[in-house]
């Protein structure tokens, strides 16, 4: 069905609207974008309302997209929807009203060590992904990993007696980062005894994280994991899977590992992108001072 939709869709912008190719190809992979989503909250995308799709747009805001990218993508949405108004698929159009977020320069929020313990607690192991997420949350902190370099993590990129991962970055740089303990009990653990579990199709056996029908799992699916996973544990933080990469770098900093490395492990071309964590740090220090300080609590 949804072929259908895009089909149709395709001919709308191409008669209709007169748009070049290269607009009516980036629409197009936009709204598959958005019809991932919704399958993955298992919605349909005719049924969204102006909250879903902020939190579409939420979604992608926190997958370090560009602003040029994400007016964009919110300007195919509301074409989108137009066009499903207009064919009458819809009776009214929930993108009307749908916004550019405020993309405003702002200290990333960082997970406190007991919150992520939290979040790591509340995995259900007995289920079937459920070893499978807890190394997927332990990777992502523990090696402070982007969300796409995650996903495409193959078995050939895990050394575990080295106990590094090979990481393809931003620019397809190449980058070794060292897997911590924890990280390397729960990667073990899932790739020996649970992922021999998932079916298996040739061309996604490569990928190190698969989902239930054995394909690799998509960057919306590990938003999901997380976002689910933290409000299981009653964190009211706003948290997504980069927010673990902050976390990892913060707690670095706070435990005295030299910047220049930490901009290393996490794959930055220009110390001053990692510098913004020292700012974090010493904000941490702050609220530290002002809760702990004797000096502080005199009324």
């Amino acid at each position: 069905m949804n072929e259908e939709y895009l089909k149709s869709f395709h001919t709308y912008l191409m008669l209709d609207k007169h748009n070049s190719k290269n607009t009516i190809d980036a629409y197009l992979r936009d709204v598959k974008k958005l019809m991932n989503y919704f399958n993955n909250i298992n919605k349909s995308f005719l049924d969204a309302n102006l909250k879903d799709l902020e939190g579409f747009v939420s979604f992608l805001s926190e997958l370090e997209l560009e602003s040029s990218s994400l007016a964009r993508i919110i300007s195919g949405i509301r074409s989108f929807y137009n066009f499903l108004l207009e064919e009458e698929i819809i009776k009214e159009n929930p993108a009307e009203r749908l916004k550019l977020p405020k993309l405003t320069r702002k200290l990333p929020e960082v997970l406190s060590v007991e919150e992520i313990e939290q979040i790591i607690a509340v995995i259900d192991l007995s289920k079937f992904e459920g070893h499978r997420n807890k190394a997927i949350i332990e990777v992502l902190y523990g090696c402070g990993l982007r969300v796409s370099e995650l996903v495409n993590l193959k078995m050939i990129d895990y050394f575990e007696e080295e106990t590094m991962i090979r990481v393809i970055g931003k620019g397809d740089k190449e980058r070794y980062v060292p897997i911590g303990s924890k990280a390397k009990k729960a990667l073990h653990y899932y790739i020996e005894y649970s992922r021999p579990h998932y079916p298996v199709i040739t061309q996604y056996q490569q990928y190190i994280f698969l989902n239930r029908r054995g394909k690799k799992l998509s960057r919306e699916m590990i938003f999901i994991i997380v976002k689910d996973c933290a409000a299981k544990a009653g964190i009211s933080k706003n948290v997504h899977p980069h927010t673990f990469r902050h976390s990892f770098a913060t707690h670095m900093i706070e435990n005295g590992a030299d910047l220049f490395a930490i901009q290393e492990m996490l794959g930055h071309s220009s110390i001053t992108t990692t510098e913004i964590y020292t700012h974090i740090s010493m904000s941490y220090l702050r609220d530290v001072i002002e809760s702990c300080h004797p000096r502080n609590k005199i009324s």
